[in-house]
């Protein structure tokens, strides 16, 4: 097994741990862990918030004896931002086309306080936030506009449900503040504009591009995975 430090995967809103299989085919030298966030499932009743998300973000970086590497897709960017820096030996953070916020933000306010258009939300009718929720509207073209067809399908097939509680919670504190950061820039990702992932890039030490759409891990994977080697590579 690789000496490199162990890489934690940490998946964005509506998925789950399988959507990194790829990439970790991609790299079976390396020690993988992934993170299933509570807030993203099937079952609107039992779904948590960002809190219980960075709880479980949290909790795997503590499993492991040494150094990680902590890697947030899209809204996973808000988890990882809220546990890393007080949990475990992290050398590095790294924002996968994610959400890099401050303390105070959350991931609606960083979106101007309204709901984007590819966001399918179902708010509860007796008013318990705690069950409400949103699908992802049209994921072949927002989340999967680059990946192999039979792929993408598949991929849709699995996305679940995701908490509106998830992008309401505000971080309490920012892991990149005190922790080194990358910023890995997907430019033709129509779920989170270029524009808006330059201007959180700003907040890291490190950027890195790729030509690709939403979700690299899919349509990319032996690019990304070289990527992460080389941010691997950079810790001490």
């Amino acid at each position: 097994m690789s000496t490199l430090p162990t890489l934690v995967l940490v998946h964005g809103a509506w998925h789950g741990t399988w959507c990194w299989q790829p990439l970790i085919d991609q790299l079976p030298d390396l020690d993988i862990r992934t993170v299933a966030l509570p807030s993203s499932g099937q079952n609107p009743a039992v779904l948590g918030g960002l809190y219980d998300d960075a709880v479980a973000v949290a909790k795997a970086i503590a499993a492991v004896s040494g150094p990680t590497v902590v890697v947030g897709h899209s809204y996973g960017g808000s988890p990882v931002t809220e546990a890393a820096a007080t949990t475990g030996d992290v050398r590095r953070v790294i924002y996968l086309s994610a959400l890099m916020q401050d303390a105070g933000e959350s991931v609606l306010s960083q979106v101007g306080g309204v709901h984007p258009p590819y966001w399918d939300v179902h708010e509860n009718p007796q008013g318990r936030a705690e069950h409400s929720y949103f699908e992802a509207s049209h994921p072949l073209e927002i989340l999967y506009s680059d990946v192999e067809p039979h792929l993408a399908q598949q991929s849709i097939a699995r996305l679940g449900r995701q908490s509106l509680a998830s992008v309401t919670q505000s971080l309490t504190q920012a892991a990149w503040h005190t922790l080194p950061s990358t910023y890995i820039l997907c430019e033709q990702d129509m779920a989170i504009p270029l524009p808006l992932q330059e201007a959180m890039a700003t907040r890291a030490q490190h950027t890195e591009r790729l030509r690709s759409g939403h979700s690299p891990f899919l349509s990319q994977p032996a690019e990304l995975a070289r990527i992460l080697r080389k941010q691997l590579e950079l810790q001490p």
